[in-house]
């Protein structure tokens, strides 16, 4: 692969980060960059290894997601090889960004995770974030991964509904 090619998906990365108002999971970038057919899965990680390494994103791992975020290096290095990004692929990610704003501030704000805990059980773990503070936190413990991993979806699909529910009867006479 040229360090050409690897510097532009580099710099689009980094683009990304800088324009996007939250973090984003290494998943929300591949589903762009895959989607648009720039480069391959593979030449994706070792654009997320060398920005890691050249300490200009980094990696934090929450509920078996990768979020990354961009550093002072990154913004500077962004700034200096930005003019490389095609604005054709810059309106691409700006229009990407905007139209799935609500989808990707979800995507971290509802979180869920399970853990085996011991022969038979498993402990599912059910987030909800708001800038950086859980609103949210429940713990359960189930019997099997199925169930955990069934839970974990109906949060993802129903966590509205369940947070609205859990207030109203707390707030009950």
């Amino acid at each position: 692969m040229s360090s050409q090619y690897l510097t532009l998906y580099k710099m689009i990365v980094l683009y990304m980060l800088k324009r996007c108002d939250d973090t984003l999971s290494k998943s929300q970038i591949y589903d762009f960059i895959l989607e648009k057919e720039y480069t391959t899965f593979l030449t994706l990680q070792e654009v997320f290894s060398e920005l890691a390494a050249s300490d200009l994103i980094t990696e934090k791992t929450m509920a078996n997601r990768t979020y990354l975020e961009i550093t002072d290096e990154g913004t500077q290095t962004l700034e200096f090889f930005g003019n490389r990004i095609n604005p054709a692929i810059k309106q691409q990610i700006d229009d990407y960004l905007r139209e799935n704003s609500m989808k990707l501030r979800n995507e971290k704000s509802i979180l869920g995770d399970y853990q085996k805990t011991g022969d038979n059980e498993y402990t599912v773990q059910l987030l909800a974030r708001e800038n950086g503070q859980d609103l949210v936190d429940i713990k359960v413990p189930v019997p099997t991964e199925e169930i955990a991993q069934h839970m974990i979806d109906n949060w993802q699909e129903k966590n509205t509904e369940i947070y609205q529910y859990l207030f109203s009867k707390l707030m009950e006479e």
